[in-house]
């Protein structure tokens, strides 16, 4: 064990509560601070995206012994169920049998880690707004306002765990040779909902993800335990098919009518939904170094924050703590050493998810309704199938895997050169299982 340290963590989200309960089961004091008030007593509805818990999530949450009480709130999601006219649905499985993902409700999810965290012992401040923190000694001060008086509580070490537009990396800005950057997306979102069925049950399959791709824009839906579904719209925020295009009530309804004629049935509160729900921007952020001396470090999304279109803004968070507890088994109290492992273990692979994250809005966007992608992972499954130890396709690397997402990342793009070239071979459409094709495949693994 190491020696206790009384600890703060700003941000109360998934990644500060599950860090909290690490920090805690260590044997540290832990105070967790949040400007909002206490997700259990607010409704939490209007500007979130369902989560998927994957591997490298789980593992996080088995190492603590709270994977079951977490995947007790999940609904496994075996594949994609793509909706490319009014009565076509082609589905596309994850991985091999028994491979899944969880749909997990952020706000059921943010709060059951808050019950699971004080249940742990870490006392939590809601309400209690942040504004800066003494990177010298891990002191933060608090107060209603930026620019009123502000309260000073002391700390041995403070973690940054406030999301993409943290605070404490706001002042570790400030220093010489810290780098920064921050990119929009010309995409934004809306949550929309599909309500349960009378009876309760879902209306659409429960265990797929689905998608409603439509080129630079797309409509997708998760479940949730109780029959609903979340549904997010991501669209360009101005131009042709964006949401500065659908202001009035016809606008928004010939739309949908248009491009997502199989949703009428499902999605009866559309105009309310639309209207009522804010637009929500997208942001991939990048910055280093990630911590200072042994006194203040950043984690999750206030130091690498990504769109969500790989589903693993909290799986890489949850896996920074993983990272985190396991230079603290084999650092002890040299926290200077340990956080500087932590930094420049975990930064490579923070910036290769971000890419992948960004990438994968292209393929669910257009290419899963691309005939020539859909034979890709056709050819790409069987090939794995027979030669296990030769081909793990790259979503099965960074998503049923703990490989760093760097090397994943590396393998996979190699891997798209060889199916670029298996795609060229004369009548693929017709021989794309063909012993000719398993051996192309062979010799380019070979050169």
């Amino acid at each position: 064990m190491q020696n206790p340290k009384k600890i703060a963590v700003v941000g109360s989200g998934l990644v500060g509560t599950l860090l909290a309960i690490y920090l805690k089961k260590r044997g540290h004091t832990v105070h967790v601070y949040d400007r909002s008030p206490d997700i259990r007593k607010i409704n939490f509805t209007g500007r979130s995206i369902n989560l998927v818990l994957s591997d490298r999530g789980v593992k996080a949450l088995r190492d603590v012994g709270l994977d079951e009480e977490v995947l007790g709130i999940g609904i496994p999601v075996e594949k994609r169920a793509i909706h490319t006219g009014v009565d076509t649905v082609n589905e596309q499985f994850y991985g091999k049998d028994g491979e899944v993902i969880y749909s997990l409700s952020r706000g059921l999810l943010n709060r059951k880690m808050v019950d699971l965290a004080e249940k742990a012992g870490v006392e939590f401040f809601f309400e209690e707004k942040v504004w800066d923190v003494d990177l010298t000694t891990a002191t933060i001060s608090i107060g209603e306002s930026e620019r009123g008086e502000w309260k000073t509580r002391d700390y041995d070490l403070t973690f940054g765990a406030d999301g993409a537009f943290s605070r404490i990396r706001h002042k570790m800005q400030r220093q010489s040779m810290f780098n920064y950057s921050q990119e929009f997306l010309n995409i934004g979102y809306k949550e929309l909902n599909i309500p349960a069925n009378a009876d309760g049950t879902h209306k659409l399959d429960k265990n797929s993800l689905h998608i409603w791709p439509r080129g630079n824009f797309m409509l997708m839906a998760l479940a949730n335990l109780d029959g609903s579904f979340t549904c997010t719209l991501f669209m360009p925020h101005d131009g042709e098919n964006s949401f500065e295009s659908l202001k009035t009530k016809e606008q928004l309804v010939d739309f949908f009518a248009n491009h997502f004629p199989d949703t009428e049935a499902v999605i009866p509160n559309l105009v309310e939904d639309f209207f009522k729900n804010p637009t929500s921007y997208l942001v991939t952020m990048k910055c280093f170094p990630w911590t200072f001396s042994d006194k203040v470090a950043l984690i999750g999304d206030a130091c690498h924050a990504i769109v969500p279109f790989y589903g693993h803004g909290m799986n890489a968070g949850f896996e920074d703590i993983t990272v985190l507890e396991q230079m603290m088994e084999q650092y002890g109290d040299d926290w200077a050493n340990l956080l500087n492992d932590y930094e420049n273990s975990r930064k490579p692979n923070a910036d290769a998810i971000a890419e992948l994250s960004y990438r994968n809005f292209l393929e669910m966007s257009s290419k899963t309704a691309d005939a020539n992608f859909l034979l890709q992972k056709k050819i790409e499954k069987w090939f794995s199938d027979k030669h296990p130890e030769l081909w793990v396709p790259l979503y099965s690397r960074v998503t049923f895997s703990h490989q760093p997402y760097a090397e994943a990342l590396a393998i996979g793009d190699r891997q798209n050169e060889i199916m670029q070239e298996v795609l060229k071979m004369e009548n693929i459409v017709e021989n794309w299982n063909s012993e000719k094709v398993e051996n192309k495949i062979l010799e380019l693994l070979k050169a």
